[in-house]
């Protein structure tokens, strides 16, 4: 699909099942393009590479962690990845191996260039995913938002270079 300055640039986050990880990026993500004014250039998604929560709000534990850190995401509801998603996204950013193993199966060749692992854009942290918090304590909410804040800079940091680009 060919992109025009009129649409908005597409991210979408991708977890397992879009209940942790992918919508505390989704939020984290949200609210920086919001503090950067780029609401209406930048349009922020996410999804599960599996169904089992559709329909779901992020978990209790994702949602309080978040919320301690100035993030809501009681809004968010769980859907999984589609066909569509990889057309329509500029970025398609997963969260762990797994993930990427499972959106690369699904994902046609030309859209190949879009997906990439979320880390690669932590400036300060360095680890190749996001490990998964849902059977663990509130350490690993905490990481995961430590891993999210500073993946989001960096993708923000990203963003904006490409908005760029498309006006020139």
């Amino acid at each position: 699909m060919s992109r025009t300055m009129s649409q908005a640039f597409h991210v979408i986050f991708v977890c397992t099942g879009n209940i942790c990880r992918s919508p505390t990026a989704h939020g984290v993500f949200r609210q920086r393009v919001r503090d950067a004014g780029l609401d209406a250039q930048v349009r922020v998604d996410s999804a599960g590479t599996h169904g089992y929560h559709v329909g779901d709000p992020p978990d209790a534990r994702s949602q309080a962690h978040a919320r301690a850190r100035g993030y809501e995401l009681a809004d968010l509801r769980a859907r999984q990845l589609a066909a569509v998603d990889f057309a329509q996204a500029d970025l398609l950013l997963v969260m762990d191996e797994d993930n990427l193993r499972v959106a690369q199966a699904r994902c046609p060749a030309e859209h190949r260039a879009g997906l990439h692992r979320f880390t690669e854009f932590c400036r300060v942290h360095r680890s190749r995913d996001v490990p998964d918090p849902y059977y663990g304590g509130a350490d690993g909410f905490e990481l995961v938002l430590d891993l999210v804040e500073d993946g989001c800079d960096g993708l923000l940091a990203h963003v904006r270079e490409a908005l760029v680009e498309r006006r020139s």
